[in-house]
């Protein structure tokens, strides 16, 4: 993927993949938000947060997209997105970056044993946008798209939960380890 334009274009022509039952989940969302390489013309780059160290958080710590939790007086699950986007990192998402959806992902909700159904948006910003972290995010990195299309940066870990240990596919970026 070369520029915003290609990316666009390849969302418009693919449909994203929708949970048939999502309206009586739990819904979540999250923004990806691309932009043109700083460092490297013609390649692109996406934004993630590193969420911040709270005990109790079962993703204290870990690598991820801006998101969260739909609340009743969102405007839609991509208007969900949009408020978390601003209330995590302080980037306000306008409507006219929107490129495009991703297919749904199924988890579980938080601390339960509920399905969750989280819908990724793609959103465009330029340059070094300015952001304002809040109490949830411990720091951001933008990362090249490329280096998750390179079959050879694909790693695997170990996670461990309630005594059951599971490998798990990963990728290891300038010291940061980015799963799920």
């Amino acid at each position: 993927m070369k520029n915003i334009s290609q990316l666009e274009n390849l969302l418009r022509r693919r449909r994203a993949k929708t949970r048939l039952l999502r309206r009586f989940m739990v819904r979540s969302s999250v923004a990806a938000i691309v932009r043109d390489c700083l460092d490297h013309p013609g390649q692109l780059e996406v934004l993630l947060i590193k969420r911040a160290e709270s005990e109790g958080d079962r993703w204290s710590g870990h690598m991820a997209l801006p998101g969260g939790r739909e609340e009743q007086a969102d405007s839609s699950v991509r208007g969900t997105a949009m408020r978390e986007t601003a209330e995590e990192i302080g980037l306000n998402l306008p409507e006219k970056n929107y490129i495009g959806r991703l297919s749904d992902v199924m988890t579980l909700a938080h601390g339960t044993k509920k399905p969750m159904v989280v819908s990724p948006y793609v959103f465009h910003v330029e340059g070094q946008p300015d952001l304002e972290l809040n109490h949830e995010v411990a720091e951001v990195v933008w990362l090249p798209i490329s280096y998750l299309a390179d079959r050879s940066n694909r790693d695997s870990m170990r996670w461990e939960k309630n005594g059951v240990r599971i490998k798990l596919p990963c990728y290891h970026y300038n010291g940061y380890k980015i799963w799920g």
